[in-house]
């Protein structure tokens, strides 16, 4: 399950989403994102699965590898289908004790369990298709452009770029205390929730000492190369908009277009 998280990690390939500017790929995750929230209905869902369908195709990311991400959010996404399906009021259509599914329950079940895995997967695209370094230099370009965060930019970026690219890390170093103490007797699987949760401490104690000490690490060697924010930086690689760029903004207006059209298609799920 630990092996399974590909949030933060990149998946070096030559892609054309991989060529893109990290900008565009922001701006596309971030309308995405927005137009998901905005699908009512499976005709949006079907338009949102296709066009993801062709930006995995480009990306050349292997789809198990993709879907492996959803693995250990399986548990979050059915609790949320299962708490939308039970406890929401509408027209009764099934009902055991005190147990009800209704019509709106299902409705809402179906689109947040699709929405969730579409979000998931949809955002993991640009993690692995974009390096920390040109993320965190898109970013910062980005937030330059907001008058409320423009000042603190680059250590904005920054912290977010840190905080990805020790996810990958963090997640080792926790494979690893796991194996440790199992070697000495420890059981993470038997047991109800609360017994379950308490085995979990011998892991988040080192775990958290660890994670401690490489941020101090962290902090000392970028104070020792005389790291002072971002005033006067240079970069080797300055962001520059290609015509590849040009022609993908033209191609994710459309299908955002396209995903806005179906919330008005005369389409319900029932």
């Amino acid at each position: 399950m630990i092996k399974d998280i590909t949030i933060g990690q990149f998946y070096p390939t030559n892609s054309v989403i991989h060529r893109l500017d990290p900008r565009t790929k922001i701006n596309a995750t971030f309308l995405y994102i927005i137009f998901l929230f905005i699908i009512n209905n499976l005709w949006g869902y079907l338009a949102a699965l296709v066009f993801l369908s062709i930006v995995t195709l480009l990306s050349k990311i292997p789809v198990k590898y993709l879907l492996r991400g959803l693995k250990p959010l399986i548990f979050i996404i059915l609790l949320t289908v299962v708490l939308n399906m039970f406890w929401t009021q509408g027209n009764v259509i099934w009902q055991l004790w005190i147990f009800k599914i209704t019509d709106t329950g299902l409705t809402n079940a179906i689109n947040m369990g699709f929405r969730l895995i579409l979000l998931v997967t949809g955002t993991s695209i640009m993690t692995l298709s974009t390096s920390t370094i040109a993320l965190t230099d898109g970013m910062e370009s980005l937030m330059k452009k907001i008058p409320l965060v423009k000042r603190g930019a680059h250590e904005l970026s920054m912290m977010m770029s840190i905080a990805l690219r020790f996810i990958p890390t963090l997640t080792d170093e926790t494979d690893r205390i796991m194996k440790a103490q199992k070697s000495r007797g420890a059981d993470f699987e038997s047991g109800n929730i609360i017994s379950r949760a308490k085995s979990l401490i011998p892991i988040l104690v080192p775990l958290f000492v660890s994670a401690f000490q490489r941020a101090n690490e962290l902090a000392m060697a970028m104070e020792a190369r005389c790291y002072q924010g971002g005033n006067n930086r240079t970069r080797m690689k300055e962001l520059k908009y290609e015509k590849i760029d040009a022609v993908a903004y033209v191609l994710i207006v459309l299908a955002m277009g396209a995903l806005f059209a179906t919330r008005y298609l005369a389409f319900s799920w029932f």
